[in-house]
């Protein structure tokens, strides 16, 4: 049996993955434990998970200042707000809660998120094996713009210089084994190096206590509308857009966002500041949402056609994986038409090939595997280095 140490960011989005691989692995017999910021971290693992906490600057003041910057960023100044603000600056706060971890825990193996960068410097400085989950399609791809590239680049390499590690290229990924939480079906055919493995979403169960009012779920067509919890703040125009067109059409409209955005909402509309949104997919048509990797996950894991509207950070790519398997469309966020967004809306619902596309990702998804196959990449993985420790021996 194996020690696993998880090593994640204080996003519920990269730590949800962790959870249902480390449940995996703990009910085959492994030891497991978690480094991460506590108040994030607890919510989220299950009854007897071993948490070893962060103290770091990122508390709670400082992780709320962050989002309320993050919602006045678009383009390439949230491209440098993430580096900057955000991942530099907490993988240089974590390292020392790392190190610490890692003298406590004793891991085999370190598994680290692709933003948990803290990680792979602690693991190469130590000598540990690590692999890399990486949550959004969009971390198996480079950003289309050679000098944004070059510049993300140049920020990795200075974390590397600023530990006294020599510099490699991408110090976030794993050169030994990567762990992809899509398909290629949607994060395109590559070529990908040997040593990454696509598993799929590992959404898994998850129970909500969000009430809701299923009675009021109308015959016919049904959509599902959500921004995202940290971008529903600033829709206000979209939901304008939405309401003016689709007002008393002959659809049904579920709409996440907070009531002081939205405002007053036709007949057809059932407005809610929080879903169960698992609980709901399977009971509608077509998601319209924000190209974030995880609504659109598990829109695609349920076979439902998308419209995304991306507004910042890796939307942008992952809305064009979507456009480009088929299984949605595209529509602007900063300067969107109404009529736009109606004619869109109006096509993922009614032309079959976006529902198929959706439906061949789908299938993807459950033939890669999930957190079961992720949990047997890394039993190799710590198999394979037991041997070579064995031989060098």
């Amino acid at each position: 049996m194996g020690r696993f140490l998880f090593v994640v960011p204080p996003f519920a989005g990269h730590i949800n993955p962790t959870v249902s691989v480390g449940r995996t692995l703990g009910e085959r017999g492994h030891e497991v434990a978690w480094v991460g910021h506590e108040r994030v971290l607890t919510p989220l693992l299950y009854e007897g998970a071993q948490l070893i906490p962060i103290s770091d600057g990122f508390g709670e003041e400082t992780l709320l200042a962050l989002r309320a910057k993050s919602d006045t960023v678009r383009g390439l100044a949230s491209m440098r707000f993430l580096w900057e603000d955000v991942l530099g600056p907490l993988a240089r706060s974590m390292r020392p809660s790392v190190e610490a971890a890692v003298e406590r825990f004793r891991p085999e193996v370190m598994i680290a998120d692709q933003q948990a960068l803290a990680g792979p410097l602690v693991a190469r400085l130590r000598g540990l094996p690590f692999a890399t989950f990486t949550t959004s399609a969009a971390g198996v791809v480079e950003n289309p713009l050679p000098l944004v590239w070059q510049w993300v680049l140049d920020q990795l390499a200075e974390l590397q210089r600023q530990v006294g590690l020599p510099v490699v290229e991408r110090p976030d990924i794993s050169p030994e084994l990567m762990v992809v939480f899509t398909t290629p079906a949607l994060a395109g055919p590559g070529p990908y190096p040997a040593h990454y493995r696509f598993v799929g979403p590992a959404i898994g169960a998850r129970g909500s206590d969000v009430p809701f009012p299923w009675e009021q779920l109308r015959q016919g067509p049904r959509i599902l509308v959500s921004l995202g919890t940290v971008n529903a703040q600033r829709g206000e125009a979209f939901y304008r857009a939405l309401k003016q067109v689709l007002a008393d059409a002959p659809v049904q409209v579920i709409l996440a966002a907070p009531r002081d955005q939205v405002g007053e909402v036709p007949p057809n509309f059932l407005a809610r500041d929080y879903v169960p949104q698992l609980a709901l997919l399977p009971q509608v048509n077509a998601v319209v949402c924000h190209a974030g990797q995880n609504t659109v996950s598990e829109a695609l894991a349920h076979g439902i056609p998308l419209v995304v509207t991306p507004i910042k950070d890796d939307q942008g790519l992952i809305a064009t994986q979507v456009v480009a398997c088929g299984a949605g469309l595209r529509v602007r966020y900063g300067r969107l038409r109404p009529s736009e967004l109606g004619q869109a809306i109006a096509r993922v619902l009614s032309e079959p090939g976006f529902r198929e596309a959706a439906l061949a990702v789908k299938a993807s998804f459950e033939a890669a595997g999930g957190a079961s196959r992720a949990a047997d990449y890394l039993e190799e993985f710590l198999g394979q280095k037991s041997a070579t420790s064995r031989i060098s021996a």
